[in-house]
C-alpha cells in the first residue's frame, strides 16, 4: 500500500478500543500497539511526519500495511496487545531479553518429584516457581535447597534405580538421605517436597515451626541424633531464606521502578523490598535509544518484565502516570489472584525511592556505555533526526550582538565529535553597516568565513558538517543564500528559542520545526551550543564596548600623547602623560640615591631599614 492509501484506511477506522499490528512487505511484524480509539491513535503514524521521533519515522517507512483487531475494552485491548508481543517480538516495541533470561525453579510431575533449572515455563504439566533474576543466584539457591533438605542431585532415577547400587558419596557425606537405599523412604522424601515447595513460595515461618516442632520431639524422646540433624537443617533453612530474599524479588511486598534514557543504551531497574528492606535488585539494558514517551516505555516494560510472573508484590512505585495504569493493574491482579496496586508517588519517603531507583538506573548507564559510544549514539541520533546522510562530526554555530548601532560583533563556535573545539573558535568585527541588522550580518559573517575557506585560509580551512544559526527562518534562508551562492552544499538549521531563551526546536530552511526534547541528550547538547555561542558573541561585545569606553575617557586628558586613545582603544593599556618620566626610572633612581643606613632615630638606635 502506498502511503496515502495507508493514511486513508487509517481514517476510516473506528472510534473503539483495539489492537494494530503493523507490518513491512514481507509480512512480517514490525510493530504492534493498543488504542483506545483506534481511528485516532493509527492516524497519528500518518500524519506531520516531521514532529515524529525518529524511532517511528524509521517504522512508518518500512509499514507496508496494517492490520486492526477490535476489543471490547482496553483491558481486551491491553491483554491482547502483550499475546501479540510475546508471539511476534516485533522489532520496534520495546522488549527485554527473552524468556532465558529469567530462569525458573521446576519441580517434576512424577513418583518422586525432582527439581530443576528452567529457562522457560512449559505445558509439561510441572509446577514453576519463579522467575527469579539470573541463572547463577538461582542455582545457589537450587543447591541450597537440596542441600538444606538433603534431597538427591544424583542422575539416578527412582524408584527404578533403588537399591541396585550403594549410596553414592553424597549420603556419606551428609547432604542426601539416601533415597536410592529403600522404597521405604518414599514417605520421608514426599514431606522434603512439600517443605522445599513452602520455602520457595516465601512460608519460611511454617518450615522453620514445623521442623522446631519436630527437633524438639526428638530431643524430649532421646532421640538426639535425629534433633542434631533437625537442628542443622533448621540452620540451613534460615540461611537460605536469607539467601533467596536477597536474590529473588518475587517474596518482596513492595517493588520500586526506575528508568534512565541515555544518548547510547537506557536502564531499567526494579528495586525489591522486603518489610521495609531493600532486598534485592533487577535491570535491564536497553541497547538501543528508546524515542517514545515515558509513559509509553514504562507501560511497555512493566508488562514485559512482570509478565508471566506467579508471584507480584503488593505494590509497585512508577516514576510517572501511565496512560493504561487502571487496566495494567487489573491485569496484572488478576494474573497472580490478589490485588496489585500500581502507585505514582508525588512526595514524600516513596518519592525518595524512586529517585533512588532512577539514579541506580543512570549509575548503570554511565558504566556500561563509554564517553566515545554517548558521542557517537548522540551525533547519529541528530543525524538521522535532521534527515542527514552522516553524523555531524563537526558543528559551526553563529550568533550576533550589538549595542545598538555600535559594537556589532558575532562569533563562530566549533564543536567536535560533541565537545566545544575552543581553539577553532573564532570573533568578527562587522563593518560597513548603517545599523542593527541581524540579517546583513549574518549575511557578511558568513560570506567572510567561507570566502577565507575557499581562499584556503588555514585559518577556515575546515569544512563544517552542519551549521547552527541563533536564529529562526529567515536567519536560516541568509545562511543557506549565502551557501548556495559560494555553491557549498553545507545543512543548515536554525536555533529556536522559547520564552526562557533556551532552545527548544531546530528550523529547516522551508519553516519546517524539528523537536529536540524527544530526546534529552540531543536536546541538551543543542542548548550547550547555543549557551556557548552567546557567551562568547556576548563576552567579545562586551571587550569592544570596554576598549572604546577607555579610549573616551583619555581622549583630551592634559599632558597625553597624541597616540593615547589610539593605543587605548587597540590593546586597552593606558599611556602614560607625554614629557614626562617613566615611574620605573623614578624607582631606579630611588634605589641608587637612597642612604645604606637610616640617620633618623632608629639609626641611633642601631636598627637597619
Amino acid at each position: 500500500m502506498t502511503f496515502d492509501e495507508l493514511k486513508e484506511k487509517a481514517h476510516s477506522l473506528p472510534l473503539k478500543p483495539g489492537v494494530y499490528i503493523m507490518q513491512n512487505a514481507q509480512s512480517e511484524v514490525i510493530y504492534v500497539g493498543k488504542a483506545k480509539a483506534l481511528k485516532n491513535r493509527v492516524s497519528q503514524y500518518f500524519a506531520n511526519l516531521a514532529a515524529h521521533t525518529e524511532k517511528t519515522r524509521a517504522m512508518v517507512s518500512q509499514i507496508d500495511h496494517f492490520d486492526v483487531i477490535i476489543a471490547d475494552s482496553e483491558f481486551e485491548a491491553l491483554i491482547l496487545e502483550n499475546s501479540l508481543i510475546k508471539r511476534h517480538q516485533p522489532r520496534y516495541n520495546i522488549l527485554l531479553k527473552d524468556d532465558k533470561g529469567y530462569p525458573y525453579i521446576r519441580l517434576s510431575r512424577e513418583e518422586y518429584p525432582r527439581f530443576s533449572l528452567a529457562g522457560r515455563v512449559a505445558e509439561d504439566g510441572a509446577r514453576y516457581f519463579g522467575p527469579y533474576g539470573s541463572r547463577h543466584s538461582t542455582q545457589g539457591i537450587l543447591d541450597a535447597l537440596r542441600t538444606a533438605l538433603r534431597l538427591p542431585s544424583c542422575r539416578k532415577k527412582f524408584p527404578r534405580d533403588i537399591g541396585k547400587e550403594r549410596p553414592c558419596l553424597n549420603f556419606h557425606m551428609g547432604k542426601c538421605d539416601g533415597y536410592c537405599r529403600s522404597e521405604e523412604l518414599k514417605e520421608r522424601h514426599d514431606e522434603a517436597i512439600r517443605q522445599a515447595v513452602s520455602l520457595l513460595e516465601g512460608r519460611f515461618k511454617e518450615v522453620k515451626a514445623d521442623l522446631t516442632a519436630e527437633m524438639e520431639r526428638a530431643a524430649e524422646e532421646l532421640r538426639f541424633e535425629q534433633a542434631a540433624q533437625l537442628r542443622d537443617r533448621l540452620r540451613a533453612i534460615e540461611l537460605l531464606g536469607a539467601r533467596q530474599k536477597v536474590v529473588a524479588g518475587s517474596l518482596a511486598d513492595t517493588d520500586v521502578t526506575g528508568f534512565f534514557r541515555g544518548a547510547a543504551k537506557s536502564c531499567f531497574v526494579v528495586l525489591h523490598y522486603v518489610d521495609g528492606d531493600l532486598a534485592a535488585k533487577d535491570m535491564e539494558l536497553l541497547e538501543t535509544p528508546v524515542e517514545e514517551d515515558e509513559e509509553e516505555i514504562l507501560s511497555s516494560l512493566v508488562r514485559e518484565y512482570y509478565g508471566g510472573r506467579t508471584r507480584l508484590p503488593r505494590q509497585i512505585l512508577l516514576p510517572c502516570e501511565l496512560a493504561d495504569q487502571v487496566p495494567l493493574t487489573r491485569m496484572l491482579s488478576e494474573q497472580v489472584g490478589s490485588r496489585v496496586e500500581l502507585v505514582t508517588p508525588q512526595r514524600g519517603a516513596k518519592m525518595d525511592l524512586i529517585r533512588l531507583a532512577n539514579q541506580n538506573a543512570a549509575e548503570e548507564v554511565e558504566r556500561a556505555t563509554t564517553r566515545e559510544e554517548r558521542q557517537n549514539k548522540l551525533l547519529e541520533a541528530l543525524g538521522r533526526m535532521l534527515g542527514l546522510p552522516e553524523a555531524p562530526r563537526r558543528m559551526e554555530s553563529y550568533d550576533i550582538s550589538n549595542t545598538g548601532a555600535d559594537d556589532i560583533v558575532a562569533s563562530m563556535v566549533v564543536f567536535e565529535n560533541g565537545r566545544p573545539l575552543k581553539r577553532d573558535y573564532r570573533h568578527f568585527k562587522l563593518k560597513d553597516l548603517d545599523g542593527p541588522d541581524d540579517y546583513a550580518s549574518m549575511e557578511q559573517v558568513l560570506t567572510r568565513r567561507f570566502r577565507r575557506y575557499l581562499d584556503g585560509d588555514e585559518k577556515f580551512n575546515t569544512r563544517p558538517d552542519l551549521l547552527l544559526i541563533d536564529g529562526g527562518e529567515n536567519h536560516v534562508r541568509v545562511a543557506c543564500r549565502v551557501l548556495e551562492t559560494m555553491e557549498l552544499d553545507i545543512p543548515a538549521f536554525g536555533m529556536v528559542k522559547d520564552e526562557r531563551h533556551r532552545t527548544r526546536a531546530l528550523v529547516a530552511p522551508d519553516g519546517r520545526e524539528i523537536g529536540i526534547q524527544a530526546i534529552p541528550a540531543v536536546f541538551a547538547l543543542i542548548g550547550q551550543i547555543q549557551e556557548e555561542t552567546h557567551r562568547f558573541a556576548i563576552e567579545f561585545n562586551r571587550q569592544q564596548r570596554k576598549g572604546r569606553g577607555q579610549a573616551l575617557c583619555w581622549t583630551g586628558s592634559p599632558g597625553w600623547g597624541r597616540s593615547a586613545a589610539a593605543s587605548c582603544s587597540s590593546t586597552s593599556k593606558v599611556s602614560r602623560p607625554s614629557g614626562r618620566p617613566h615611574w620605573r626610572s623614578w624607582s631606579r633612581w630611588f634605589r641608587r640615591t637612597r642612604p645604606r643606613r637610616s640617620f633618623s632615630i632608629f639609626g641611633k638606635l642601631g636598627i637597619r631599614n
